[in-house]
């Protein structure tokens, strides 16, 4: 083969390698949805068991815009209602609410929501969230819109979206565990049959 032959046929594979290259990245790489100046990464929620009547979601919310946005609801078809809370724990004592004004998400800012702090509440669950599953969600924003992501199913007691083999996704046990001085803190959903408001 000659020289020129062989740079005549690397010009000719060198589009088609390039454009393979850019099709199959983002299949790969891709975590997360942008909507407005809102990108929303990081989705996962728990496995429950049989008679759980109530599971949390949980994402990495982050706003790239110049002006505060506000989360205003959840939805998905998984329960029988899909809310926003916030739990806390004030002197040992946790506490749960419904978010009815939505959860502010700052200007150039990342809003999270994880288990023991802000998060998605699937309340009447209609079947047991079973690992490995996919839950769609659809995050409504006050300024950005609707998007709407699949929130992967995890372990049940995890603490966070698995992170491939060596990861960090998870607790053994029972869903609670005492983290930071919170004592009985990060309260596992999936593991109470939470069902009713707390106001």
């Amino acid at each position: 083969m000659t020289k020129a032959f062989i740079r005549s046929a690397l010009r000719l594979a060198a589009p088609a390698l390039l454009a393979a290259t850019l099709v199959s990245t983002p299949a790969l790489a891709q975590d997360g949805k942008t909507v407005g100046d809102i990108t929303v990464s990081g989705v996962w929620t728990r496995a429950t068991p049989p008679n759980a009547k109530a599971g949390g979601g949980f994402a990495v919310i982050e706003n790239k815009g110049a002006s505060d946005d506000r989360l205003v609801s959840a939805d998905s078809d998984v329960a029988e209602s899909t809310e926003l809370h916030e739990m806390t724990v004030n002197d040992g004592v946790m506490k749960m609410r419904e978010m009815t004004d939505g959860i502010a998400v700052p200007a150039n800012g990342t809003l999270e929501l994880k288990p023991g702090s802000y998060h998605v509440m699937f309340m009447g669950l209609k079947a047991p969230l079973k690992q490995g599953e996919l839950v769609p969600v659809t995050l409504t924003f006050e300024k950005a819109g609707s998007v709407t992501l699949d929130f992967k199913v995890e372990r049940i007691g995890a603490r966070g979206p698995a992170q491939g083999k060596g990861g960090h996704s998870g607790m053994t046990g029972g869903g609670m565990k005492k983290m930071d001085g919170m004592g009985q803190g990060n309260m596992d959903h999936s593991m109470t049959g939470h069902g009713t408001k707390s106001n």
